[in-house]
């Protein structure tokens, strides 16, 4: 085995993942431990921050059991975007995290598009609610004692990244995703800090990927038993997951299928689209951008209907693969959380419609992997407004396991689509690479010249053609999927008043 391993640990909304590659960027071993998110009310999404600490300290533990960790040279990081951590002056945290998929902030979303004519320009990206400053704003609003105590905010996997160095650190590819920093000069912006009361001194300092942010700390070494190896910022989950996919060029691409769903193109620029719930943002890679567009709940939808009937996913795959269901009459909204592209509707509901006395498992399970597709097509018809078009699209995340999955998207999409190893660990992979840079970049050696020898796409496991024989139907059904959205819109609104009576 190879003297020199590096570590990505991937902070997601379900679990952590530790992902450790050798110098020729082979993955040597991969373990993780699972999270819980709490919903106190409804639209509301938190997590406890101590959790994830305890989690890094687990997947640790299982990767010494198997692997010679002293032989470590750097870690990254990659996380879920978005959250809120908020710290104290003595860098303790005041309330749980307040999570990408949280939709109680609409209001102050609203209010700052209209005090800050300039958020637009600046930021490249509407407000929403699953962005960090509308968040801030809420709890400045409705727990002031809370704001009041405020001293630092962190994204989640830089909370890991001030708990491993003692230093308050970010990546601008993260720290896009905040509404606070400028794409363009890949730097905090004082007037979007100001607009929610906040300045650069409660901000952590902003660097590349694959830039070294300092050394663990003695305390945090010894509390995981690793060297005090050198960590580098890392990347957000889907920029991360895009080096690990070596989507890293503009005009490539790839679909991420966790807990959302993200169809991800890579830029030459900053193109800002807000008009079309585009989020343009800057990839954790220097001189390099990208857009996204964002569906809430992908591989969750699956998750939450296989716990509704009482079975694993696996086993609702498994069956519907064994009755060799191609069609159904059941339409699935898959508005579990509410939705950005192309709606921007945290009040959006989730639904099936078109349930009858002979509807089966097998079938609602067919509708909703059908539903999850018909809103990534979403987001690919908003990218291609935007002057976003790949040919060819790699798959990862957690959902991409499945085949009979990835051929409907692609039937969907009329794209073809390119399952690769690694695939289901793309963000902890990429986030192992970016040490891979840093440390490789700290001994002298070209950046491009390392991007180019470590950052390919990994082996194709298989590819999936759009089959023409089912064009006229996801062509109809999707016409219908997006008429119920609409018919259905003033209802949900009409819910969400009700629940709140």
């Amino acid at each position: 085995m190879s003297k020199k391993m590096y570590l990505g640990l991937d902070l997601g909304t379900s679990g952590l993942k530790g992902v450790v590659i050798d110098d020729k960027g082979n993955v040597v071993a991969q373990e993780s431990s699972s999270l819980t998110v709490n919903s106190p009310h409804a639209t509301w999404s938190e997590q406890d921050p101590l959790s994830w600490w305890q989690a890094c300290i687990d997947v640790i533990e299982q990767l010494q059991q198997r692997l010679d960790l002293s032989k470590l040279k750097a870690l990254g990081l990659s996380g879920q975007m978005h959250g809120a951590t908020l710290l104290d002056a003595q860098g303790e945290v005041l309330r749980p995290c307040i999570l990408w998929n949280d939709g109680r902030s609409q209001a102050q979303c609203d209010a700052l598009m209209a005090e800050c004519p300039e958020l637009l320009a600046r930021s490249g990206n509407l407000a929403m609610p699953g962005f960090t400053a509308p968040k801030i704003r809420w709890v400045q609003e409705n727990e002031p004692d809370i704001f009041a105590q405020l001293a630092f905010v962190l994204l989640p996997k830089d909370y890991l990244a001030y708990r491993l160095t003692g230093s308050m650190s970010t990546d601008c590819s993260d720290a896009a995703g905040t509404l606070w920093l400028n794409p363009q000069t890949r730097q905090w912006d004082d007037v979007l800090l100001a607009a929610t009361g906040l300045t650069q001194a409660n901000m952590p300092r902003v660097y590349e990927g694959c830039e070294p942010v300092g050394v663990l700390s003695q305390e945090a070494a010894q509390a995981l038993g690793l060297p005090q190896l050198l960590l580098v910022a890392g990347g957000g989950d889907n920029a991360a997951g895009a080096v690990g996919m070596g989507v890293t060029n503009p005009g490539q691409g790839f679909i991420s299928l966790g807990t959302s769903g993200v169809y991800f193109t890579v830029s030459e620029s900053h193109k800002a689209n807000p008009q079309n719930t585009v989020h343009a943002f800057c990839h954790a890679l220097p001189n390099r951008w990208h857009q996204m567009g964002v569906t809430l709940s992908a591989a969750n939808s699956l998750s939450w209907f296989a716990k509704l009937v009482d079975k694993s996913v696996p086993e609702l795959l498994d069956a519907l693969e064994d009755l060799e269901i191609q069609r159904t009459s059941v339409v699935f909204l898959p508005y579990l959380s509410g939705e950005r592209t192309p709606h921007n509707d945290p009040l959006a509901n989730g639904q099936f419609i078109g349930l009858s006395n002979s509807t089966s498992t097998g079938s609602m399970t067919l509708a909703i992997l059908e539903g999850v597709a018909f809103s990534l097509l979403d987001c690919q018809n908003a990218l291609l407004s935007a002057g976003s078009s790949v040919d060819e699209l790699s798959l990862i995340g957690g959902g991409a396991r499945s085949a009979m999955w990835r051929q409907i998207i692609a039937n969907v999409l009329n794209k073809r689509l390119i399952y690769r190893d690694g695939g289901d660990v793309g963000p902890g992979l990429g986030a192992a690479r970016l040490a891979l840079l840093g440390e490789q970049q700290s001994q002298g050696k070209s950046l491009e010249f390392l991007i180019a020898d470590h950052c390919s796409m990994p082996d194709v496991l298989e590819v999936h053609e759009p089959e023409s024989s089912t064009q006229a139907y996801y062509h109809d059904k999707y016409a219908l999927y997006q008429s119920l959205y609409q018919a259905t819109k003033s209802v949900n609104s009409k819910l969400s008043l009700l629940l709140a009576l």
